[in-house]
């Protein structure tokens, strides 16, 4: 059975563990948090989440993780068989990693944990976030989905990277990216209602308390 490591706040695990559930996969979950212990690193090699437990060993980072199921695994498919098609689907997903999560991340600790973040990280974040919004605004096809008519693993990145992204905007610029892009904000509404996204929010809430804590243990 594939066992797919890491915790649930994560939105990287849980980009991987939407794609198990919506190709109807079977599971299981392990729980691991990032480290450099030689345990933790016999699995991951730089220590980070999450990673694929296969039979053959460990597979690690989010995009080769979800290009790996979609190659190994039967189930709904999370990508266009169209090359083209498929290429803007990952390019989607890549953009919104690059341009979106990543920036937005350099201001988690200030925008959720009660940290302080160097201005002038804050001003480089708000300037990639503008840019990679607007980016967004002009590859995105919203028809309904990111990539197109059907979900794929663009739409992964964009549920669990762009909210994320929107509360930073909004708390430390006072910024709503998604204001002129009412196609993206119902995206999020009608992902919010599908089953398999609901379990994973519920799974996500009740091992908060957990994770916060253990945050807050480190400061």
């Amino acid at each position: 059975m594939l066992k797919l490591y890491g915790f649930c706040v994560s939105n990287y695990y849980n980009m991987v563990k939407l794609a198990l559930l919506e190709k109807g996969l079977s599971f299981e979950e392990v729980p691991f948090y990032p480290g450099t212990s030689p345990e933790a690193l016999a699995i991951s090699p730089r220590g980070k989440v999450p990673v694929l437990g296969v039979e053959q060993g460990f597979v690690n980072e989010t995009s080769v993780i979800l290009e790996y199921l979609e190659q190994s695994q039967k189930g709904t498919p999370l990508l266009p068989s169209e090359p083209f098609e498929r290429a803007q689907a990952l390019a989607l997903a890549k953009e919104i990693e690059l341009y979106i999560e990543l920036p937005a991340r350099a201001c988690y600790p200030e925008a959720f944990f009660g940290m302080s973040v160097p201005e002038a990280i804050k001003d480089k974040t708000k300037a990639e976030l503008l840019l990679g919004f607007a980016s967004l605004g002009r590859h995105g096809k919203f028809a309904p989905y990111v990539a197109g008519d059907r979900l794929s693993i663009a739409d992964l990145y964009f549920l669990y990277s762009v909210p994320m992204a929107c509360a930073v905007a909004q708390k430390l610029f006072d910024i709503d990216p998604l204001a002129e892009m009412p196609a993206a904000k119902a995206l999020l509404e009608r992902l919010g209602q599908n089953p398999n996204v609901q379990r994973i929010a519920a799974d996500k809430d009740a091992s908060m308390p957990a994770f916060l804590a253990m945050i807050a243990s480190k400061k």
